[in-house]
Protein backbone atom coordinates (compact mmCIF):
# COMPACT_ATOMS: atom_id res chain seq x y z
CA UNK A 1 0.00 0.00 0.00
CA UNK A 2 1.35 2.97 -0.98
CA UNK A 3 1.66 6.05 1.63
CA UNK A 4 -0.72 8.91 1.21
CA UNK A 5 0.98 12.83 1.58
CA UNK A 6 0.45 12.59 5.36
CA UNK A 7 1.93 9.71 5.93
CA UNK A 8 5.40 11.13 4.33
CA UNK A 9 8.24 11.52 6.55
CA UNK A 10 9.22 15.21 8.34
CA UNK A 11 12.49 16.30 8.55
CA UNK A 12 12.81 15.90 12.02
CA UNK A 13 12.23 11.78 11.57
CA UNK A 14 14.61 11.80 8.26
CA UNK A 15 16.89 12.98 10.78
CA UNK A 16 16.41 10.69 13.62
CA UNK A 17 16.52 7.92 11.04
CA UNK A 18 19.68 9.46 9.70
CA UNK A 19 21.53 9.40 12.95
CA UNK A 20 20.52 5.72 13.77
CA UNK A 21 21.25 4.09 10.76
CA UNK A 22 24.78 5.37 11.46
CA UNK A 23 25.13 4.93 15.00
CA UNK A 24 24.09 0.99 14.33
CA UNK A 25 25.99 0.07 11.01
CA UNK A 26 29.08 1.57 13.12
CA UNK A 27 28.43 -1.91 14.64
CA UNK A 28 30.45 -3.83 12.02
CA UNK A 29 33.35 -1.49 11.51
CA UNK A 30 34.20 -1.15 15.29
CA UNK A 31 36.37 -4.10 15.18
CA UNK A 32 38.89 -2.75 12.49
CA UNK A 33 41.21 -0.47 14.40
CA UNK A 34 41.22 -2.98 17.37
CA UNK A 35 42.89 -5.50 14.98
CA UNK A 36 46.04 -5.33 16.65
CA UNK A 37 44.66 -5.36 20.16
CA UNK A 38 42.63 -8.05 20.03
CA UNK A 39 45.75 -10.29 18.44
CA UNK A 40 47.82 -9.35 21.36
CA UNK A 41 44.79 -10.65 23.62
CA UNK A 42 44.74 -13.81 22.40
CA UNK A 43 48.39 -14.64 20.77
CA UNK A 44 48.37 -14.35 17.26
CA UNK A 45 49.63 -12.98 14.15
CA UNK A 46 48.00 -9.29 13.35
CA UNK A 47 47.15 -10.66 9.93
CA UNK A 48 44.99 -13.85 11.97
CA UNK A 49 43.23 -11.33 13.70
CA UNK A 50 41.95 -9.75 10.31
CA UNK A 51 39.39 -12.65 10.48
CA UNK A 52 37.47 -10.92 12.93
CA UNK A 53 36.61 -8.09 9.90
CA UNK A 54 35.88 -10.20 7.21
CA UNK A 55 33.13 -12.55 9.71
CA UNK A 56 31.72 -9.68 10.41
CA UNK A 57 31.39 -8.31 7.14
CA UNK A 58 30.07 -12.42 6.41
CA UNK A 59 27.41 -11.98 9.14
CA UNK A 60 26.31 -8.86 7.08
CA UNK A 61 25.66 -10.05 4.42
CA UNK A 62 23.66 -13.20 5.71
CA UNK A 63 21.02 -10.79 7.61
CA UNK A 64 20.82 -8.88 4.68
CA UNK A 65 19.57 -12.29 2.69
CA UNK A 66 17.33 -13.47 5.23
CA UNK A 67 16.50 -10.99 7.37
CA UNK A 68 15.96 -7.34 4.95
CA UNK A 69 13.66 -9.40 2.78
CA UNK A 70 11.06 -10.06 5.63
CA UNK A 71 10.42 -5.72 5.37
CA UNK A 72 8.03 -6.56 2.66
CA UNK A 73 5.94 -9.03 4.72
CA UNK A 74 5.72 -7.96 8.46
CA UNK A 75 5.40 -4.21 9.76
CA UNK A 76 9.09 -2.48 9.27
CA UNK A 77 9.00 -0.57 13.07
CA UNK A 78 8.49 -3.71 14.66
CA UNK A 79 11.36 -5.88 12.89
CA UNK A 80 13.89 -3.01 13.12
CA UNK A 81 13.44 -2.62 17.04
CA UNK A 82 13.61 -6.34 17.60
CA UNK A 83 16.75 -6.85 14.82
CA UNK A 84 18.52 -3.86 17.48
CA UNK A 85 17.82 -5.70 20.74
CA UNK A 86 19.62 -8.70 19.25
CA UNK A 87 22.34 -6.52 18.13
CA UNK A 88 22.56 -5.81 21.90
CA UNK A 89 23.45 -9.20 22.48
CA UNK A 90 25.78 -9.87 20.06
CA UNK A 91 27.69 -6.99 21.22
CA UNK A 92 28.03 -8.32 24.77
CA UNK A 93 28.52 -11.99 23.48
CA UNK A 94 31.33 -10.00 21.89
CA UNK A 95 32.66 -8.03 24.88
CA UNK A 96 32.23 -11.10 26.97
CA UNK A 97 34.21 -13.21 24.74
CA UNK A 98 36.95 -15.72 26.86
CA UNK A 99 38.92 -16.97 23.56
CA UNK A 100 39.05 -16.12 20.06
CA UNK A 101 36.39 -18.57 18.43
CA UNK A 102 33.65 -17.40 20.42
CA UNK A 103 34.67 -13.51 19.33
CA UNK A 104 34.50 -14.90 16.20
CA UNK A 105 31.15 -16.43 16.30
CA UNK A 106 29.73 -13.25 18.23
CA UNK A 107 31.47 -11.13 15.19
CA UNK A 108 28.96 -13.01 12.74
CA UNK A 109 26.32 -12.56 14.76
CA UNK A 110 26.83 -8.80 15.22
CA UNK A 111 26.95 -8.88 11.31
CA UNK A 112 23.85 -10.17 11.08
CA UNK A 113 22.08 -7.89 13.62
CA UNK A 114 23.37 -4.49 12.39
CA UNK A 115 21.63 -5.05 9.28
CA UNK A 116 18.76 -2.15 10.37
CA UNK A 117 20.27 0.65 8.00
CA UNK A 118 19.25 -1.33 5.24
CA UNK A 119 15.46 -2.15 6.76
CA UNK A 120 15.85 1.92 7.28
CA UNK A 121 16.42 3.09 4.40
CA UNK A 122 13.38 0.99 2.09
CA UNK A 123 10.98 2.47 4.97
CA UNK A 124 12.15 6.29 4.11
CA UNK A 125 11.94 5.39 0.54
CA UNK A 126 8.90 4.18 0.83
CA UNK A 127 7.81 7.23 2.67
CA UNK A 128 9.40 9.76 0.45
CA UNK A 129 6.96 11.48 -2.16
CA UNK A 130 8.78 10.38 -5.19
CA UNK A 131 10.14 13.32 -6.54
CA UNK A 132 12.23 13.62 -3.22
CA UNK A 133 13.12 10.05 -2.87
CA UNK A 134 17.24 10.47 -4.00
CA UNK A 135 17.38 13.54 -1.46
CA UNK A 136 16.12 11.00 1.09
CA UNK A 137 18.07 8.33 0.74
CA UNK A 138 20.87 10.80 0.04
CA UNK A 139 20.03 12.81 3.50
CA UNK A 140 19.97 9.09 5.65
CA UNK A 141 23.31 7.50 3.43
CA UNK A 142 25.15 10.67 4.85
CA UNK A 143 24.30 9.34 8.18
CA UNK A 144 25.27 6.04 7.57
CA UNK A 145 28.56 6.60 6.04
CA UNK A 146 29.52 9.06 8.62
CA UNK A 147 28.87 6.15 10.93
CA UNK A 148 30.91 3.74 9.29
CA UNK A 149 33.79 6.57 8.91
CA UNK A 150 33.88 8.15 12.11
CA UNK A 151 33.25 3.89 14.10
CA UNK A 152 36.83 4.12 13.44
CA UNK A 153 37.93 7.24 15.21
CA UNK A 154 35.62 6.65 18.47
CA UNK A 155 37.00 2.67 18.46
CA UNK A 156 40.46 3.51 18.02
CA UNK A 157 40.24 5.98 20.83
CA UNK A 158 38.03 3.82 23.05
CA UNK A 159 40.19 1.06 22.45
CA UNK A 160 43.49 2.85 23.49
CA UNK A 161 42.07 3.42 26.68
CA UNK A 162 39.25 1.25 27.53
CA UNK A 163 40.76 -1.74 25.28
CA UNK A 164 38.71 -3.67 22.89
CA UNK A 165 36.40 -5.40 24.92
CA UNK A 166 35.73 -1.85 26.18
CA UNK A 167 34.31 -0.82 22.76
CA UNK A 168 32.00 -3.66 22.52
CA UNK A 169 30.47 -2.74 25.74
CA UNK A 170 30.05 1.34 24.52
CA UNK A 171 28.84 -0.38 21.22
CA UNK A 172 26.31 -2.49 23.37
CA UNK A 173 25.23 0.65 25.04
CA UNK A 174 24.22 2.93 22.29
CA UNK A 175 22.48 0.25 20.56
CA UNK A 176 20.23 0.19 23.65
CA UNK A 177 19.67 3.38 23.57
CA UNK A 178 18.69 3.74 19.58
CA UNK A 179 16.44 0.67 20.55
CA UNK A 180 14.58 3.12 22.78
CA UNK A 181 14.87 6.00 20.75
CA UNK A 182 13.42 3.87 17.22
CA UNK A 183 10.26 2.35 19.34
CA UNK A 184 9.10 5.85 20.47
CA UNK A 185 9.90 7.92 16.90
CA UNK A 186 9.81 5.55 13.95
CA UNK A 187 6.35 5.62 11.94
CA UNK A 188 4.83 2.50 11.00
CA UNK A 189 4.40 0.67 7.91
CA UNK A 190 2.44 -1.23 6.00
CA UNK A 191 3.67 -4.34 4.00
CA UNK A 192 2.58 -5.58 0.88
CA UNK A 193 3.65 -8.79 0.56
CA UNK A 194 0.96 -11.61 1.73
CA UNK A 195 2.33 -14.79 0.51
CA UNK A 196 4.71 -16.98 2.51
CA UNK A 197 8.26 -16.74 3.80
CA UNK A 198 9.41 -19.34 1.17
CA UNK A 199 7.96 -17.86 -1.51
CA UNK A 200 9.11 -14.32 -0.61
CA UNK A 201 12.39 -15.52 -0.74
CA UNK A 202 11.77 -16.63 -3.99
CA UNK A 203 11.11 -13.52 -5.82
CA UNK A 204 14.49 -12.40 -4.83
CA UNK A 205 15.77 -14.79 -7.56
CA UNK A 206 12.83 -13.66 -10.25
CA UNK A 207 13.58 -9.80 -9.28
CA UNK A 208 17.40 -10.84 -10.09
CA UNK A 209 16.37 -12.68 -13.89
CA UNK A 210 14.19 -9.96 -14.72
CA UNK A 211 15.92 -6.81 -13.83
CA UNK A 212 18.99 -5.98 -15.70
CA UNK A 213 19.46 -2.54 -13.70
CA UNK A 214 19.39 -4.68 -10.49
CA UNK A 215 22.44 -7.05 -11.49
CA UNK A 216 24.71 -4.18 -13.04
CA UNK A 217 23.92 -2.11 -10.32
CA UNK A 218 24.84 -5.15 -7.75
CA UNK A 219 27.51 -6.37 -9.67
CA UNK A 220 29.28 -2.63 -10.07
CA UNK A 221 28.71 -1.90 -6.29
CA UNK A 222 30.78 -5.62 -4.90
CA UNK A 223 33.02 -4.60 -6.52
CA UNK A 224 33.70 -1.06 -5.26
CA UNK A 225 32.42 -2.39 -2.08
CA UNK A 226 35.32 -4.98 -2.20
CA UNK A 227 37.82 -2.08 -2.74
CA UNK A 228 36.39 -0.64 0.30
CA UNK A 229 37.22 -3.47 2.61
CA UNK A 230 40.05 -4.32 1.36
CA UNK A 231 41.48 -1.03 2.11
CA UNK A 232 40.16 -0.29 5.72
CA UNK A 233 41.28 -4.15 7.21
CA UNK A 234 44.81 -3.61 5.33
CA UNK A 235 45.28 0.28 6.43
CA UNK A 236 45.57 -1.08 10.16
CA UNK A 237 48.11 -3.11 9.11
CA UNK A 238 49.97 -0.34 7.06
CA UNK A 239 50.10 2.39 9.28
CA UNK A 240 50.57 0.22 12.42
CA UNK A 241 53.78 -0.93 10.94
CA UNK A 242 57.12 1.26 9.52
CA UNK A 243 57.33 4.15 8.90
CA UNK A 244 54.23 5.51 10.92
CA UNK A 245 54.02 3.20 13.62
CA UNK A 246 50.82 4.24 14.99
CA UNK A 247 48.58 3.71 17.35
CA UNK A 248 44.75 2.76 17.56
CA UNK A 249 43.66 5.97 18.41
CA UNK A 250 45.76 8.11 15.78
CA UNK A 251 44.69 4.95 13.00
CA UNK A 252 41.14 5.84 13.97
CA UNK A 253 41.50 9.58 13.25
CA UNK A 254 41.65 8.79 9.82
CA UNK A 255 38.32 8.44 9.42
CA UNK A 256 37.74 11.66 10.16
CA UNK A 257 39.25 12.43 6.65
CA UNK A 258 36.84 9.76 5.36
CA UNK A 259 33.87 11.50 6.80
CA UNK A 260 34.58 14.72 4.54
CA UNK A 261 33.51 12.43 1.57
CA UNK A 262 30.35 11.12 3.45
CA UNK A 263 29.33 14.50 3.68
CA UNK A 264 28.38 14.68 -0.87
CA UNK A 265 26.05 12.25 -0.23
CA UNK A 266 23.05 14.42 -0.37
CA UNK A 267 24.58 16.06 -3.80
CA UNK A 268 24.72 12.80 -5.38
CA UNK A 269 21.03 12.19 -4.27
CA UNK A 270 19.20 15.09 -5.15
CA UNK A 271 21.14 14.79 -8.70
CA UNK A 272 20.11 11.80 -9.26
CA UNK A 273 16.38 12.56 -8.25
CA UNK A 274 16.96 15.18 -11.31
CA UNK A 275 18.97 13.49 -14.09
CA UNK A 276 20.27 9.82 -14.72
CA UNK A 277 22.15 8.29 -11.81
CA UNK A 278 24.14 6.25 -14.06
CA UNK A 279 25.94 9.21 -14.91
CA UNK A 280 27.52 9.56 -11.47
CA UNK A 281 28.59 6.27 -11.05
CA UNK A 282 31.16 6.78 -14.12
CA UNK A 283 32.75 9.56 -12.51
CA UNK A 284 32.93 7.82 -8.83
CA UNK A 285 34.56 4.48 -10.87
CA UNK A 286 37.22 7.62 -12.02
CA UNK A 287 37.72 8.54 -8.56
CA UNK A 288 38.29 5.30 -6.96
CA UNK A 289 40.56 4.39 -9.53
CA UNK A 290 42.62 8.00 -9.12
CA UNK A 291 42.30 7.16 -4.73
CA UNK A 292 44.44 3.69 -5.62
CA UNK A 293 46.59 5.78 -7.26
CA UNK A 294 47.36 8.30 -4.89
CA UNK A 295 47.40 5.50 -1.56
CA UNK A 296 50.33 3.64 -4.34
CA UNK A 297 52.55 6.76 -4.86
CA UNK A 298 52.35 8.55 -1.29
CA UNK A 299 51.65 5.10 0.64
CA UNK A 300 55.02 6.80 3.05
CA UNK A 301 52.93 10.44 3.48
CA UNK A 302 50.46 11.14 5.50
CA UNK A 303 49.37 13.63 3.58
CA UNK A 304 48.81 11.04 0.72
CA UNK A 305 47.03 8.67 2.82
CA UNK A 306 44.57 11.58 3.66
CA UNK A 307 44.32 12.69 0.46
CA UNK A 308 43.89 8.98 -0.83
CA UNK A 309 40.94 8.29 1.96
CA UNK A 310 38.95 10.94 0.59
CA UNK A 311 38.93 10.65 -3.05
CA UNK A 312 37.74 6.83 -1.94
CA UNK A 313 34.94 7.62 0.20
CA UNK A 314 33.41 10.56 -2.36
CA UNK A 315 33.84 7.85 -5.17
CA UNK A 316 32.15 5.42 -2.96
CA UNK A 317 29.28 8.17 -2.32
CA UNK A 318 28.88 8.34 -6.36
CA UNK A 319 28.74 4.64 -6.93
CA UNK A 320 26.46 3.60 -3.97
CA UNK A 321 23.97 6.54 -3.95
CA UNK A 322 23.85 6.53 -7.52
CA UNK A 323 23.12 3.24 -7.73
CA UNK A 324 20.59 2.60 -4.63
CA UNK A 325 18.37 5.23 -6.01
CA UNK A 326 18.08 3.43 -9.03
CA UNK A 327 17.24 0.15 -7.63
CA UNK A 328 14.72 1.40 -5.19
CA UNK A 329 12.94 3.16 -8.76
CA UNK A 330 12.80 -0.15 -10.09
CA UNK A 331 9.49 -1.35 -8.45
CA UNK A 332 8.63 0.43 -5.34
CA UNK A 333 6.53 -2.45 -3.41
CA UNK A 334 9.40 -4.89 -3.51
CA UNK A 335 12.07 -2.21 -2.41
CA UNK A 336 12.99 -4.76 0.85
CA UNK A 337 13.75 -7.21 -1.75
CA UNK A 338 15.52 -5.29 -4.21
CA UNK A 339 17.45 -3.75 -1.75
CA UNK A 340 18.15 -7.60 -0.37
CA UNK A 341 19.50 -8.53 -3.68
CA UNK A 342 21.59 -4.99 -4.25
CA UNK A 343 22.98 -5.32 -0.62
CA UNK A 344 23.87 -8.84 -0.25
CA UNK A 345 25.84 -8.85 -3.34
CA UNK A 346 27.19 -5.73 -2.09
CA UNK A 347 28.43 -7.08 1.30
CA UNK A 348 29.23 -10.34 -0.09
CA UNK A 349 32.00 -8.09 -1.87
CA UNK A 350 32.76 -6.30 0.88
CA UNK A 351 33.35 -9.42 3.07
CA UNK A 352 35.56 -10.75 -0.52
CA UNK A 353 37.31 -7.40 -0.28
CA UNK A 354 39.05 -8.00 3.29
CA UNK A 355 40.04 -11.34 2.53
CA UNK A 356 41.37 -10.31 -0.51
CA UNK A 357 42.93 -7.54 1.07
CA UNK A 358 45.05 -9.55 3.44
CA UNK A 359 45.97 -12.18 0.94
CA UNK A 360 47.47 -8.81 -1.54
CA UNK A 361 48.89 -7.34 1.87
CA UNK A 362 50.88 -10.94 2.85
CA UNK A 363 51.92 -11.76 -0.75
CA UNK A 364 52.89 -7.51 -1.83
CA UNK A 365 52.30 -5.53 1.03
CA UNK A 366 50.81 -2.06 0.71
CA UNK A 367 51.74 -2.15 -3.08
CA UNK A 368 49.98 -5.18 -3.75
CA UNK A 369 47.00 -3.88 -2.03
CA UNK A 370 46.55 -0.60 -3.93
CA UNK A 371 47.31 -2.39 -7.38
CA UNK A 372 44.70 -5.35 -6.22
CA UNK A 373 41.80 -2.23 -5.54
CA UNK A 374 42.94 -0.37 -8.82
CA UNK A 375 42.18 -3.83 -10.72
CA UNK A 376 39.10 -4.03 -8.92
CA UNK A 377 38.48 -0.96 -9.87
CA UNK A 378 39.10 -2.04 -13.73
CA UNK A 379 36.50 -4.72 -13.57
CA UNK A 380 34.07 -2.78 -12.17
CA UNK A 381 34.76 -0.16 -15.18
CA UNK A 382 34.49 -2.99 -17.52
CA UNK A 383 30.91 -3.86 -16.30
CA UNK A 384 30.12 -0.37 -16.49
CA UNK A 385 31.22 0.03 -20.13
CA UNK A 386 29.62 -2.94 -21.73
CA UNK A 387 26.46 -2.18 -20.52
CA UNK A 388 26.33 1.52 -21.40
CA UNK A 389 24.65 0.91 -24.88
CA UNK A 390 21.62 -1.46 -23.03
CA UNK A 391 21.41 0.91 -20.11
CA UNK A 392 21.12 3.83 -22.41
CA UNK A 393 17.79 2.77 -23.75
CA UNK A 394 16.41 1.13 -20.19
CA UNK A 395 14.20 2.91 -17.83
CA UNK A 396 15.67 3.52 -14.37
Amino acid sequence: MEPTATDYLKKAQIMIMAICTGLIVANIYYCQPLLVLISKTFGIPAIQSGRIAFLTQLGYAIGLLFFVPLGDKVERRSQIVWMTAFAVGALVFAALSPNLLCLEIASVCIGATSVVPQLILPLAAHLSPPSRTGKVIGAIMSGLLIGILLSRTLSGFVGRWLGWRGMFWVAAGISFSLLIIIRYTFPPSRPNFKGSYASLMRTLLTLTREQPVLREAAAINALGFATFGMFWTTMVLHLSGAPFHYSSDLIGLFGLAAAAGALAAPLVGGSADKRNPRIAIGYGLGLLLSSFVLLYMWADLVVGMIAGIVLLDLAMQCIHVSNQSRVYALIPHARNRLNTVYMTVSFIGTAMGSAIGLFAWDKGGWAGVCITGALLTAAAFAIYGLTHRRMQTATV
